[in-house]
């Protein structure tokens, strides 16, 4: 094990979480990409309460649903990230913020639980809340 490749691979992986859905006017998500980072098991706690589990398969068809209608554009921007690595396990904290439809900017955290599985790093588990007035985010979430 090298840590210093295994907070590359890591990195590297947030990143294209990010890029994969982010797409504009006319475009779609990479799909592809988004879901090929996640462990079959994994689940996801996205913002809404109360909180619900799904599946990253689950995530994607819902998102489908909007791409195109309501969701004519997503850009989704990392503003900072720390990760953690202990053996075959990690987790990363990453401040994003999001762009819907060229006009609406939201930003939130996303934190991911990672496990090494059969050599590469995939996402156990993911759960993300927004920004608030009570909760700001701040510099202090990513270092």
């Amino acid at each position: 094990m090298d840590p210093d490749r295994d907070l590359d691979e890591i990195r590297t992986l947030v990143f294209r979480q990010f890029s994969s859905l982010s797409w504009t006017d006319g475009g779609t998500p990479d799909w592809s990409a988004f879901l090929e980072d996640f462990h079959p098991n994994a689940v996801l706690f996205p913002a809404a309460r109360p909180a619900r589990s799904q599946s990253s398969d689950q995530f994607a068809e819902r998102m489908k649903g909007f791409v195109g209608s309501t969701l004519r554009s997503f850009d989704e921007q990392v503003l900072g990230s720390f990760v953690r690595v202990y053996g075959n396990v990690a987790v990363a904290v990453v401040a994003c913020e999001n762009t819907e439809n060229a006009a609406e900017r939201n930003r939130n955290v996303e934190m991911m639980l990672l496990v090494r599985a059969a050599g590469r790093w995939r996402i156990a588990a993911q759960a993300w809340d927004k920004e608030a007035a009570d909760t700001p985010i701040t510099p202090e979430i990513w270092r």
